[in-house]
């Protein structure tokens, strides 16, 4: 009997507290009792740790390398077997992924039809599309079962459900989880306490505005008066926050916080799942958290924790919240929409802050406005306001991309390009080290939970906890800065015809529509950095990209917009 040799594919997700080791084992072990007694070998693995079903294969860095690997002849194997198909198709991925197998002439293996898969069998094709069916219902299933489970612990017991605990609280131990599984694995209750000192600066900060103090002024009293902000009050956990003073964002957050009142609210935010792009529904959707109408929150129906301010006062201060921010009328005039071509993208180079979007004049402007949002800030070398012409940029950066693609450039940015696709992601490896120090962080913790429930010394356990818990914050912010690979297939001949056939990159983006321009700018991966006292803001082409070029345009004659209003574009 002759040997096939097969490429195994496998996902697993950790939502749930599986084992990647063993869900790996068994799918291997089904795949195996499939294929070995028609003489077949595993000879490469595939296999998709921590990636939600959901996600389509070409964003799953496993499953992209698996398609990519089907283009080459020397891909050192000749059909593909999956053990669990629930674990690999969900929804149509079944329809948009296996016409590549079929058209590079691999064949799929499953074991729910007993062999290949043949593409001309209706009923083949019927089994595996009920089953990408069957895996999105067992998904939104479990789903609904998690969120009415959740609900009913914040409305009937006034569970805390995890997070950080808001400004003014901590954490304390509420007891053994009730879950016996769970319990017997050290997982614990928490619920929220009083922290002595913040939960005063909360009141405080109710009252003032209940006296008719406003957000900023709050801010600047806090400040003068030595108090800290919550970024300075607890660094270990807020690393990405500057916390050099109060800021007006940070007053209104607490403001709106119902948790202070003494109730268990839950349902504050949801998180939808929106198409990446419209007109390519085949990338499938990213998690995007929205905030929920009131009307949907969940209190709990007694109190939970000890209130800082009573309910009547937290409500009295919404009124007035509401009160003070923009209401449309039948007489107001509603703003156009602006397009800002470089939303996102222009960082001022004094403080690392992304620079907003700002009308002005009939023509956009981007502004830093550092001192304006954080009280008592201005000790640090920064304008009140710095400002940039959109204008004054975007010619001269499209002419510094034209010249990545002139004649003389052009097989160069080519060769670039294509090396940057065909390299292994140096993101996508580290990503996987920083999980895999993070799994080592829960053992961990789980290890000292053991030897608490022992009888160890709990002063000593709980050191030990504060820092395994604060390396894994740590590293759980260094794996959100990490940018998402998307991973893509590029075929030399067919980018350099495209290209070629552009003509003058130069005058295409001179027509481009602004909504279109901006979205090449966000999909070639720019960032810019505005340098003020240089008038120059340095470019490079990065982020799912690997590093094209970098450049510098100048932005010399550049004068203050409003000279009145006390604007500069230099420090």
């Amino acid at each position: 009997m002759d040997t096939i040799r097969f490429g195994f594919y496998g996902r697993v997700s950790t939502e749930d507290n599986q084992d990647p080791a063993s869900s790996r084992a068994w799918q291997l072990t089904r795949s195996r009792a499939l294929i070995e007694p028609r003489g077949g070998v595993i000879v490469a693995e595939f296999f998709d740790v921590d990636k939600s079903r959901s996600i389509p294969w070409q964003r799953r860095p496993h499953a992209a390398a698996l398609l990519k690997e089907l283009r080459s002849p020397d891909r050192g194997f000749e059909a593909v077997v999956i053990g669990e198909p629930h674990r690999a198709f969900y929804g149509n991925q079944y329809g948009l992924t296996f016409p590549i197998f079929e058209h590079f002439g691999v064949p799929l293996w499953v074991p729910e039809v007993g062999g290949p898969i043949d593409p001309a069998n209706e009923a083949h094709d019927l089994v595996m599309s009920v089953f990408g069916g069957m895996s999105k219902g067992e998904r939104n299933r479990v789903k609904i079962r998690v969120r009415s489970a959740m609900g009913a612990q914040a409305q009937v017991e006034g569970r805390f459900l995890g997070g950080r605990p808001p400004y003014g609280y901590v954490l304390a131990d509420a007891g053994p989880h009730p879950n016996p599984a769970k319990a017997a694995d050290g997982r614990r209750l928490h619920r929220l306490e009083l922290d002595p000192v913040a939960s005063a600066v909360v009141a405080r900060i109710f009252a003032d505005f209940l006296a008719g103090y406003g957000l900023f002024s709050i801010a600047e009293r806090l400040t003068r008066d030595g108090i800290l902000c919550p970024s300075a009050h607890d660094p270990e956990r807020n690393r990405h926050r500057s916390g050099v003073a109060w800021s007006k964002g940070a007053v209104r957050a607490i403001l709106l916080n119902p948790r202070y009142t003494g109730y268990q609210v839950w349902n504050r935010q949801r998180k939808d799942e929106v198409l990446i792009d419209v007109d390519d529904v085949g990338l499938g959707h990213m998690p995007k958290l929205r905030w929920n109408p009131k009307d949907k929150w969940i209190w709990s129906d007694a109190p939970a924790h000890p209130p800082i301010v009573s309910r009547e006062d937290f409500e009295a201060a919404q009124q007035t919240l509401h009160s003070r921010g923009d209401r449309y009328t039948d007489k107001t005039v509603r703003r156009a929409q602006h397009v800002y071509q470089l939303r996102g993208r222009l960082i001022c180079g004094l403080c690392a802050r992304k620079m907003q979007g700002h009308w002005a004049n009939e023509m956009p402007y981007y502004r830093c406005r550092f001192p304006e949002e954080y009280a008592l800030a201005n000790h640090v070398m920064h304008p009140r306001n710095v400002y940039l012409r959109e204008i004054d940029i975007a010619s001269k950066l499209d002419r510094w991309l034209g010249r990545l693609f002139t004649p003389s450039n052009i097989d160069r940015t080519l060769d670039l390009l294509v090396a940057a696709h065909e390299a292994p992601s140096t993101e996508l490896h580290e990503g996987e080290a920083i999980k895999r120090q993070m799994a080592e962080c829960d053992r961990k913790l789980a290890r000292h939970r053991a030897a608490l429930e022992a009888g160890a010394d709990p002063v000593l356990i709980a050191s030990w906890m504060r820092e395994e818990q604060g390396r894994k914050t740590e590293l759980q912010h260094r794996l959100t800065r990490l940018p998402v690979a998307r991973p893509r297939l590029l075929d030399r001949d067919s980018l350099a015809a495209s290209l070629r056939g552009l003509g003058s990159l130069v005058e295409i983006l001179g027509r481009a529509d602004p909504t279109r321009k901006a979205k090449i700018y966000a999909n070639l991966g720019l960032e810019l950095v505005y340098h003020p006292s240089q008038h120059k803001v340095l470019v490079a082409v990065s982020s799912d990209q690997d590093h094209m070029g970098y450049g510098s345009v100048s932005e010399g004659g550049l004068e203050p917009p409003c000279p009145s209003l006390g604007t500069s574009t230099s420090s």
